[in-house]
């Protein structure tokens, strides 16, 4: 049934081809970047932390009041943020500021759309 859709002779060495095919995208590091990147950007929460980050640097209390959640989901939140290196905290006497890093949103922005290409 395989070689009905690709015109094959072989059908069993065109299955063994694409199933390394998916083995080796499974385990392709930048596809598994994009996985990292789009689940943690998948979140209505972080998406706003972005947004809003893009206007200013923001304290978590500010966050707390812009998203109406409790300071420990938005350090949730910030620490997934963080891992990707999308935000930085820098800490002001008792505050901690958080502002996008705009260079790496772009890099992975690009890197994306460059992958995409046909």
């Amino acid at each position: 049934m395989l070689c009905s859709c690709d015109n094959c002779k072989d059908s069993d060495t065109l299955f063994n081809q694409l199933s390394q095919l998916g083995k080796n995208l499974r385990y392709d590091e930048q596809l598994n970047e994009f996985i990292n990147l789009f689940s943690t950007l998948g979140n209505m929460e972080r998406l706003i932390i972005i947004n809003v980050l893009k206007e200013k640097d923001r304290c978590v209390c500010e966050l707390e009041a812009i998203l109406d959640k409790s300071q420990p989901s938005i350090s949730h939140h910030l620490r997934e943020l963080e891992k990707l290196n999308l935000i930085r905290g820098l800490k002001k006497g008792k505050f901690t500021y958080y502002s996008l890093n705009k260079k790496k949103l772009n890099s992975n922005l690009v890197n994306i759309l460059n992958s995409l290409r046909v």
